[in-house]
């Protein structure tokens, strides 16, 4: 059974023009995506296990839009839902963190998807959006990801998009506890336009 947003939420599919894949819209997460947020955490903690740990209170939902939904132009977080765009059902989210300016123009990306959508091409699309966004709207110039090695279903999607694997770091993160050793992926705006997101979306 798909999970529907509320009334609000749905609303706020105004703010997509632009970023639309045939099955995929993105968007800033809201309050209004409070209730359909936390269900579908809760319902993909065995999804996400050691690999993300998504805000599965209403608490810990608010902190995250707190961080992640500024609409200010220079802030450092930027966060990007992937809903279904047949039932609104979430697929997954994308989180820009530590946002530089200035001669960097960069930013790394975290990501995780919602069950029971995974594995069926949603993340796919949706990352490329957000890639869209991240060298458009945001100017950025660089992304970079980092995935645990042994998140196999991560580590193909990076690919998939294009990312180019540029080290290995040693207890890198730490998730659940413990330092995570993380492969590093980046993607430049060069590559982006390249060809990469038309290989993607075609």
């Amino acid at each position: 059974m798909a999970i529907m947003p509320s009334r609000t939420a749905r609303r706020a599919d105004a703010r997509t023009a632009g970023r639309l894949a045939p099955r995929i819209v993105l968007r800033t997460p809201a309050p209004a995506d409070a209730q359909v947020f936390v269900a579908a955490a809760i319902a993909s903690r065995r999804l996400h296990g050691a690999w993300a740990r998504a805000p599965s209170t209403p608490a810990e939902f608010r902190a995250y839009l707190a961080r992640y939904a500024d609409a200010d132009p220079a802030a450092t977080h930027a966060g990007l839902i992937a809903l279904r765009r047949d039932d609104g059902t979430p697929a997954g989210v994308f989180n820009f963190s530590n946002i530089v300016r200035g001669v960097f123009q960069s930013a790394y990306l975290g990501y995780y998807a919602f069950a029971p959508l995974a594995g069926q091409g949603y993340m796919t699309e949706a990352m490329a959006l957000a890639l869209d966004q991240a060298f458009g709207p945001m100017k950025l110039h660089r992304v970079e990801a980092n995935v645990q090695p042994a998140n196999t279903r991560s580590v193909a999607l990076v690919e998939r998009l294009g990312f180019a694997r540029e080290g290995y770091s040693r207890r890198y993160i730490k998730v659940a506890g413990r330092w995570r050793d993380h492969v590093r992926y980046a993607m430049l705006v060069e590559d982006w336009r390249s060809g990469r997101r038309d290989r993607v979306l075609r």
